[in-house]
C-alpha cells in the first residue's frame, strides 16, 4: 500500500495531522506514507515516525497556477500510490492527486471537488468539533482515544544546537514563543511576557524567546522590556533547531501558534494562551498543556486583528496569572 497525504500549510496544523497518519498505519502497518507538504514544513513531518518521504509542494500560499499543478500530478503518477489523502480543502490542492491518477482520492467535500475526488466526506461539525478529529476522520470511524502527536528530539540533537547557538548546555530553560504566523489578535503583549520574564527567570531557569525572524523585533521589545531578563533567538534558529530547542525546555509559554503545537507534540509542560482562536478547535494535542483564556463573550472571533479596538481577551491576562499557572502546574 502507498498511499499520498496532502499536508496543510500551516506548521500548526500539520501537527494536528499526525493523528490521521498514526491511524492510517494502524489500519496497514507495511504502508508507505508520503506527504506532499510545503518545504517549510518538511523539518516536521521529518520528525514523524509515520512518515516515509516528504515531497516539497512547490505552490506558496493561494497560488493556483493549473499548468503546474497538472505537471506535478503526472509526475506524481509514475509512484503508483493507491489512496491520496487531501487535507486543505481548497479545489486547487486535489488538483496532483487527480491528475496522478490515484484511484481512491479522499476528502471533505468543497469548492466543487466532485470530479477531483471520488471518496468525499461530509463534515460533521457537532461530532467533530476539533481540526484534529476532522482529520483522522477520514481514516475511517474514530477510535475512542486518538493516537498523540509526536515529534523525536534527541538528547544528542539538542546539546548540538545548543553549541551552534552557543547556548549554555546544562540549562533548564523556560521558553516563550511570542509570535503567531497568522495576526496580531493571536499575541499576547510583549510587555506582559516581558514581565512575566521578570517573575520566572533564574540562573538555572533562563528565560529564552523562540520564534522566526518575523518575531525578531516583538522579541527585541520583550528583551528590553524586561531588563535583561531573557534571551532573544527569534530569527537565530531554524524550524528543526527549534524543535530540539523546545524539547529541551523545562516548560513552554505559547501563543496559540504553530510553535505552540510543537512543544505540544514534544510533551512538554506548556501554558498556552488563548484570545481570538479557541481552544475548542485546535487545542494543543497534550496531556501536559495547560490552557490560559478569559472566554469572553466577543472571542473567540478568528479575527487576524480585534474587531473592537480594546483586545482585552489577551490584555486581560495577566503575567501573574500565567507565572501561577506555571507554579501550579509544573
Amino acid at each position: 500500500m502507498k498511499i499520498l497525504v496532502v499536508a496543510p500549510s500551516w506548521i500548526g496544523d500539520t501537527i494536528l495531522a499526525q493523528p490521521l497518519l498514526a491511524l492510517l498505519k494502524r489500519n496497514s502497518p507495511a504502508a508507505r506514507i508520503d506527504v506532499l507538504a510545503p518545504d517549510w514544513s518538511a523539518p516536521l513531518l521529518g520528525r514523524m515516525a509515520e512518515v516515509d518521504e516528504v515531497i516539497v509542494n512547490p505552490f506558496g500560499h493561494g497560488e493556483f497556477n493549473f499548468g503546474a499543478r497538472r505537471a506535478l500530478g503526472r509526475r506524481l503518477s509514475s509512484a503508483d500510490y493507491q489512496q491520496a489523502y487531501v487535507l486543505p480543502n481548497s479545489w486547487k490542492s486535489a488538483l496532483a492527486p487527480f491528475f496522478a491518477g490515484i484511484p481512491r482520492r479522499i476528502g471533505y467535500q468543497g469548492e466543487a471537488r466532485y470530479l477531483l475526488l471520488n471518496e468525499r466526506h461530509r463534515l460533521d461539525v457537532a461530532a467533530h468539533p476539533q481540526l484534529v478529529q476532522r482529520y483522522a476522520a477520514l481514516a475511517g470511524p474514530l477510535p475512542a482515544i486518538l493516537p498523540q502527536a509526536h515529534l523525536s528530539s534527541t538528547v544528542e540533537q539538542q546539546q548540538a544546537v545548543r553549541r551552534a547557538l552557543d547556548l549554555p548546555l546544562d540549562a533548564a530553560p523556560v521558553i516563550f514563543c511570542p509570535g503567531a504566523e497568522y495576526g496580531p489578535a493571536k499575541r499576547w503583549p510583549a510587555q506582559h511576557f516581558a514581565a512575566l520574564a521578570r517573575l520566572v527567570a533564574t540562573p538555572q531557569n533562563p528565560v529564552w524567546l523562540v520564534g522566526s525572524a518575523k518575531d525578531a523585533a516583538v522579541g527585541e521589545e520583550i528583551v528590553r522590556a524586561a531588563e535583561g531578563a531573557a534571551l532573544n533567538l527569534c530569527g537565530r534558529s531554524s524550524l528543526e533547531q527549534a524543535i530540539d530547542l523546545l524539547a529541551s525546555a523545562r516548560c513552554v509559554v505559547s501563543n496559540d501558534s504553530g510553535l505552540m503545537h510543537v512543544a505540544a507534540a514534544l510533551g512538554r509542560p506548556l501554558v498556552a494562551l488563548y484570545g481570538s482562536s479557541s481552544p475548542a478547535y485546535t487545542p494543543p494535542l497534550s496531556p501536559h498543556a495547560k490552557i490560559v483564556s478569559r472566554n469572553l463573550p466577543c472571542s473567540p472571533c478568528f479575527k487576524r486583528e480585534c474587531p473592537l479596538g480594546h483586545f482585552d481577551c489577551m490584555n486581560g491576562i495577566t503575567p501573574q496569572q500565567v507565572a501561577a499557572t506555571l507554579n501550579a502546574q509544573f
